[in-house]
């Protein structure tokens, strides 16, 4: 009877595990979502990287004076990265392999503008505008060595002024304390 309890258990197990086996699906390859991965609507988007662009020889340049003369127009440029780089062009010749191409003259405070050329590329400079819109300084500058500032001349008159009119007096507020003191209250048995 044992025997026959182990053999029914034993079939019972084989049954169930060749039932098992056929209920599991078979695995699929991976290349079967290859085409979703190619194109999948959730992948990043990658900018298409444009190539290097060669860098601009007039990046930093402007037009810090243009004047017109008999001999050639002259310009002068400069950098407002660079402080020591300033070139005086004329219309004549190149200077260190900048040449003027045009210039476009203006009535107009800053409005000029002056084409350059460099190796082959042309650039349109203007004036700087945040130089044009400083304030000119009204300091006057350090006196030059040896030579004597001029003094003012005694009864001489500056223009403006009327010898026959009074001056007036300036008017004078007196100066406010900032904790003023009550003044001392007497004590009450000196009242007499």
């Amino acid at each position: 009877m044992r025997a026959g309890s182990y053999m029914s258990i034993f079939a019972l197990i084989a049954t169930v595990s060749a039932r098992a086996d056929d209920d599991l699906p078979q695995r699929l390859n991976f290349d079967r979502y290859k085409g979703m991965l190619d194109h999948s609507p959730f992948a990043v988007a990658s900018a298409v990287v444009a190539p290097a662009a060669t860098p601009n020889f007039a990046k930093d340049l402007y037009v810090a004076n243009a004047a017109k003369s008999p001999d050639g127009d002259m310009v002068t440029i400069a950098s407002s990265g660079e402080r020591e780089f300033k070139k005086y062009l004329t219309t004549k010749n190149p200077v260190d392999g900048y040449a003027i191409a045009n210039i476009q003259w203006s009535d107009k405070i800053g409005e000029t503008k002056v084409t350059i050329s460099k190796d082959g590329q042309f650039a349109t400079l203007t004036f700087n505008q945040a130089v044009l819109t400083q304030p000119l300084p009204n300091k006057p500058g350090p006196p030059m060595p040896g030579v004597v500032p001029p003094q003012p001349q005694p009864g001489f008159q500056r223009p403006g002024q009327n010898p026959g009119a009074p001056v007036p007096t300036p008017h004078v507020r007196g100066t406010i304390q900032r904790n003023p003191q009550p003044p001392p209250t007497p004590p009450a048995g000196a009242e007499e």
